[in-house]
């Protein structure tokens, strides 16, 4: 069973790569290449370095570069970020050169506001894809995620600040204008990876039973959080009560709240999103965090 467990995780990063390689080059030839727009993180300094390269008269494709700047950064997050993550990133960043290779560039839409809005969505989507699978799109997803890790917090706005200052070298070899439509592309795609992505963010739960070490007994079993129990009464019935507090993963809720009905069906659980939290927080390895529910 466990082995069967363990494939069922491999087909679906698999799935997952394929997908998100495939819908980022179509974002790229679709809404990007048309309006002269570059993505951000590697992909963008690839795309940056082929421009540059060409110049000077030496041919070197996006593609190329794309496996030739992933491929050290990779070795070094081997074993920091996880050898199943890293793998299937790659292969993502395999799958995404053959694709930008394969697809051809036919332009959508002739607004550059609508391509900047559907190519940031997009493009943020297909990184959202991959981290969902367990795996990533490579280059600034590697050293975001390990310093991520790091300091337990998402550092995504980060990231944006250093597309942006990419973009800035862009202008050199290129009209500013399209810098700025860069900027606002990152900033879309930014904020739809932080609205879809959710490992670094942490949830308080406040639960209510009558049940409380049958519920308590379950939770630990399982996971490896701290849970605080005090006992109380219910102000209405009169009968006692436990009240439990446990600080968890956000991609955790739901199949925690799965656990705990359960063990009580007539359980009450308030979830609080926690802005900020102090102390030592336990967080799966990102070679088991799947996040197929979150």
């Amino acid at each position: 069973m466990e082995n069967w467990n363990k494939y069922q995780r491999y087909i679906f990063t698999g799935v997952m790569v394929s997908v998100s390689a495939l819908l980022q080059a179509c974002t790229m030839k679709i809404f990007l290449t048309p309006i002269n727009l570059l993505p951000g993180g590697f992909t963008g300094i690839a795309s940056l370095l082929e421009r540059a390269t060409g110049l000077m008269g030496i041919e070197v494709s996006t593609s190329a570069w794309l496996l030739l700047l992933n491929g050290p950064i990779a070795l070094i997050c081997y074993h920091e970020v996880g050898k199943k993550f890293v793998i299937f990133s790659m292969i993502q960043v395999a799958l995404t050169s053959l694709c930008l290779k394969l697809v051809p560039v036919v332009p959508l839409f002739n607004d550059v506001l609508l391509n900047i809005c559907f190519g940031g969505f997009l493009y943020g989507l297909s990184l959202v894809i991959a981290l969902r699978g367990n795996a990533s799109t490579g280059g600034m997803d590697f050293i975001a995620l390990y310093v991520s890790n790091k300091v337990g917090k998402s550092i995504w706005q980060y990231v944006f600040g250093f597309n942006a200052l990419m973009l800035c070298i862009f202008g050199v070899l290129s009209e500013w204008k399209y810098v700025g439509y860069s900027i606002l592309l990152q900033f879309i795609s930014t904020k739809t990876i932080d609205s879809f992505y959710h490992r670094f963010k942490r949830v308080t739960l406040q639960i209510t039973t009558e049940k409380g070490n049958e519920v308590v007994g379950a939770y630990v079993a399982k996971y490896r959080h701290g849970i605080s129990v005090m006992e109380g009464h219910g102000g209405y019935s009169g009968r006692k009560m436990s009240l439990l507090h446990t600080v968890v993963s956000s991609y955790e809720v739901h199949d925690i709240v799965r656990l705990l009905k359960q063990v009580d069906g007539r359980i009450i659980v308030n979830v609080i999103p926690t802005e900020d939290f102090v102390g030592g927080f336990y967080r799966k390895p990102l070679e088991y965090s799947v996040e197929i529910l979150a």
